[in-house]
């Protein structure tokens, strides 16, 4: 069973279709740029909280 009627196999389909359109290097590439930017947003926060106001 899914949720909402979504079902594995047609997440599956799509995570296929999706790499097939975009390519494994450029999906890692974009991995790779989200994760930088939530490691400078989390810095960001953190830095701003040590900060005296």
């Amino acid at each position: 069973m899914g949720l909402g009627g979504i079902h594995i196999w047609h997440l599956l389909i799509l995570l296929v279709v999706v790499v097939l359109v975009f390519g494994s290097k450029r999906l890692a590439g974009a991995g790779e740029d989200l994760g930088t930017a939530i490691k400078d947003f989390r810095k960001a926060l953190r830095d701003d909280d040590t900060q005296p106001k």
